[in-house]
């Protein structure tokens, strides 16, 4: 049976299985990627790890590389109110 994919110009996702690229994923960023705040993708966390440590980054430096990272992306994720702008990062509990 042939999936209706159509004719498109835009690309489609690599992998059609994000649990087996998460399983492939090293142990230490499969805890990282575990604890997120938000939901990263194993292939976009992948992306980020091997570009650090090709740059010859040690693991605590590519996860702080991560946590920046996240940190910038929830500093971007804001909540529109009329009148006023609020981050979600300023009202999570700890």
């Amino acid at each position: 049976m042939s999936r209706n994919l159509g004719q498109t110009s835009l690309k489609r996702r690599q992998s059609n299985n994000p649990m087996r690229d998460f399983d492939a994923l090293p142990p230490e960023l499969r805890r990282w990627l575990a604890d997120a705040s938000l939901p990263w993708s194993p292939r976009s966390c992948r992306r980020i790890w091997m570009r650090a440590r090709s740059d010859g980054c040690g693991i605590d430096t590519v996860l702080a590389r991560l946590d920046r990272a996240q940190a910038k992306t929830l500093a971007r994720d804001t909540v529109q109110i009329p009148g006023q702008t609020t981050s979600f990062d300023t009202h999570r509990k700890t």
